[in-house]
């Protein structure tokens, strides 16, 4: 059997090519599809923490995405050999419906395989800490930013073009099967293996006509899903810091108080090896402070955060579950700590109550003050476990125990 193609039948690097993408593509969905019934699981307010579903999830994950870019090379390979090849002819030509249904799937099929992995490769570059793929490059993109507003852009792409793909496909298979078995012709035969006497096909011309019908069923697809709300990203006003709200009533402040006027409140943490990183979009602050004219006491604080306002990217709804943060139960985190000017720098020394448990927590932190403004940076790192946060994860393997919090804010002095 030739490598190459002719007018009337498939070259064997051809067929070897048609075959190896049919049995990626079909690990891989079943791979993907539980994965995400997984993911759903472990999102649910309900979920446990089970270490054996985050790994069985991990492991499902890691495989769909490890084949999905063998798909997407094995695609780009079988198009540039296509390219290079003559195509071998219809056998039917004048069956006009048929030919252009047959010609448009071709090209349906050939983007699909290109553009649903690629979609869900650079849905994977923009997250964090979940789930890497196997092969030895791949884990960031260049040009892909860590973001949650393109990773939702592109996790809806890709839900939408791996339904076009199996749609493609289902009609691909179908056709096949409708020329093999009833009109018991060699259009089947001639992608399958080995060497065989095969019809020559008539004369025939190709048009424009199957590749714009194509095109029109992707913006189809693609318009529709705009309009349904599909495509996920956000904007980045959506995506910004929101600023604090600040529970002090002005007109009942006391001297020294201080009114919070806009401010991020930060954590990060390792997950499968990587950082991931996110804000609480809703917290409040108390603050009294004096300036000392040497080290000393300089006043108070309390914060109040709320824990549903939390976005830590993929892994926010499984955060909010019962073995973390438990949001349902205990929808608020408090601070509340005494200030003091140390002879470089300040510290808040105080408790953090998450959950049920108080545990003692002090923030080193840096201070500017110009008149009645003054801008606030620290940090400091919490252990998960000193707050019941992840118990059913009581190693790092899959969650690391440090919680690093940043603080930045502006405040005002209240007159």
């Amino acid at each position: 059997m030739s490598r190459g193609n002719t007018f009337s039948s498939y070259g064997s690097v051809a067929k070897g090519l048609h075959w190896l993408t049919a049995l990626l593509i079909f690990s891989a969905f079943p791979l993907g599809y539980f994965a995400n019934q997984l993911a759903h699981e472990i999102q649910s307010p309900g979920f446990d923490g089970s270490q054996a579903v985050i790994a069985r999830a991990t492991l499902l994950f890691s495989l769909h995405k490890t084949i999905g870019v063998a798909v997407f090379l094995t695609a780009l390979l079988r198009i540039l050999w296509a390219l290079s090849q003559p195509k071998p002819g219809l056998l039917h030509p004048d069956r006009k419906a048929e030919a252009l249904a047959a010609e448009m799937v071709h090209w349906l099929l050939y983007g699909s395989l290109v553009a649903v992995p690629l979609t869900g490769w650079i849905h994977h570059a923009a997250t964090t800490g979940y789930a890497p793929i196997w092969w030895p490059f791949g884990q960031s993109l260049p040009f892909v930013p860590k973001s949650e507003a393109v990773a939702g852009l592109f996790s809806g792409l890709h839900w939408l073009l791996v339904w076009t793909l199996a749609a493609a496909l289902g009609l691909h298979i179908a056709g096949a099967l409708k020329h093999h078995v009833i009109d018991r012709d060699a259009t089947l035969r001639r992608m399958l293996p080995g060497r065989a006497r095969l019809p020559q096909p008539p004369a025939q011309a190709h048009s424009l006509l199957p590749l714009l019908a194509a095109l029109a069923v992707w913006a189809g697809v693609l318009g529709g899903g705009a309009v349904f709300g599909i495509l996920g990203g956000k904007t980045p006003a959506e995506t910004g810091t929101a600023a604090p709200v600040v529970a002090a009533d002005p007109a009942e402040a006391a001297a020294g108080s201080w009114a919070v006027q806009s401010g991020t409140l930060g954590i990060s943490v390792t997950q499968m090896g990587s950082a991931v990183s996110g804000s609480f979009k809703e917290w409040t602050a108390v603050i009294n402070f004096e300036e000392p004219a040497a080290p000393g006491p300089a006043g108070d604080v309390e914060v109040a955060i709320a824990i549903p306002s939390l976005e830590l990217g993929s892994v926010t709804q499984q955060a909010m579950g019962a073995d973390y943060f438990d949001s349902a139960s205990f929808p608020t985190a408090l601070f509340t700590a005494e200030i003091e000017k140390l002879a470089e720098g300040y510290q808040a020394v105080g408790t953090l109550t998450i959950k049920d448990q108080t545990v003692p927590a002090t923030l080193p932190f840096e201070l500017a003050l110009e008149g009645d403004t003054a801008k606030m940076t620290g940090a400091l790192t919490l252990n998960r476990l000193d707050f019941g946060v992840g118990k059913s994860l009581p190693d790092e393997s899959s969650l690391g125990f440090a919680v690093d919090v940043s603080v930045e804010l502006e405040a005002r002095r209240a007159q």
